[in-house]
């Protein structure tokens, strides 16, 4: 499992409740644009729809040497998850303040999984918090390290 591109915004911005793993529906000329590291996922979102879940938003360049399958870049792309896994997802986004939002994109085996999140929005004092925590684990990591020299 080798992370194609993951979103940095998702974890700094929202409280993850849930992950799902789930398959995206692609074409060949967006499949070699991903290989190329032609893909981004900071913007986008994924909505249920009609009983099914689509990706909006989301990035994949034109593949340059495409010849006759050219795709929309931000094109919405639907994403595969059995019927139990899409009734829970449909609950969960219609509660206000949750939003279902791409963690990464990976390989697993030769094909495109989608990591998406259940997640609810954070308010400013609780990324000023994340920030103070991870500021206070570094200098602790570097005063242990010190110790262990001295």
């Amino acid at each position: 499992m080798s992370d194609i591109v993951t979103n940095s915004k998702a974890r700094r911005d929202y409280h993850v409740l849930e992950t799902y793993e789930a398959g995206v529906v692609l074409r060949g000329s967006e499949v070699k644009s991903i290989r190329a590291g032609k893909v981004q996922i900071a913007d986008a979102f994924a909505k249920v729809d009609r009983g099914q879940v689509w990706l909006h938003n989301a990035h994949i360049d034109e593949y340059v040497f495409a010849t006759h399958e050219i795709h929309a870049p931000k094109a919405p792309r639907k994403l595969l998850l059995n019927k139990a896994e899409i009734r829970k997802l449909a609950e969960v986004a219609n509660v206000k303040g949750n939003s279902l939002i791409p963690l990464s994109l990976y390989w697993k085996g030769d094909r495109v999984k989608l990591s998406l999140g259940v997640c609810k929005g954070k308010a400013e004092y609780d990324k000023r918090q994340d920030i103070r925590k991870r500021e206070d684990e570094r200098e602790m990591r570097r005063a242990s390290t010190t110790l262990r020299r001295s």
